[in-house]
């Protein structure tokens, strides 16, 4: 099928057709029942998290699947998946690592705690570990800028007024 437009940043594929399974159909429908019909780009958002969840990162065969299940276009899917970095578009570790690096959490070591973790996970930032275990990104504003330095992992609490050492511990309790 292929997107219709191209939004400047090429999409991973997974080579094979992705579909929903019934209970996660009966959700987009949920989702669909909360807007008018006039609104349907409204579902985008939770639609494109439960593909997430399901698949492990939005492909752009996920972006289809929830295009179509939503009649909405590819391009407006992939428009919100693209804009969004809570959306993976590649795949990723079991434990996704963001440090905020905007400028509150930069003034007090958020940048040392990223040269931190490279060194501690042999990683660059945008790379997983061999082990699949790790991905360690850099984000802009986890809107906590009074606790900085800090980070999230997966959907989980942030994690506030870090020191390397705090880092490890919490690093060593994923283990």
């Amino acid at each position: 099928m292929g997107l219709s437009a191209k939004v400047g940043i090429d999409l991973v594929r997974v080579g094979k057709p992705l579909a929903f399974e019934a209970a996660d159909q009966e959700r987009v429908r949920a989702m669909l029942a909360r807007y008018p019909d006039d609104q349907r780009e409204s579902a985008i958002l939770p639609a494109l998290w439960l593909a997430q969840a399901r698949f492990g990162f939005v492909s752009e065969e996920a972006i289809e699947l929830v295009a179509s299940s939503l009649d909405v276009s590819a391009a407006e899917v992939a428009g919100v998946a693209t804009f969004y970095t809570m959306y993976h578009l590649e795949p990723v570790g079991r434990y996704v690592i963001q440090v905020c690096c905007t400028l509150s959490c930069s003034l007090v070591g958020a940048e040392n705690l990223v040269k931190h973790l490279e060194e501690k996970l042999g990683i660059a930032v945008g790379d997983t570990t061999k082990d699949g275990k790790f991905t360690l990104k850099k984000v802009e504003c986890l809107a906590a800028c009074g606790y900085a330095p800090m980070l999230q992992i997966n959907e989980e609490p942030f994690h506030e007024h870090l020191t390397n050492a705090r880092v490890d511990q919490i690093l060593d309790a994923l283990s």
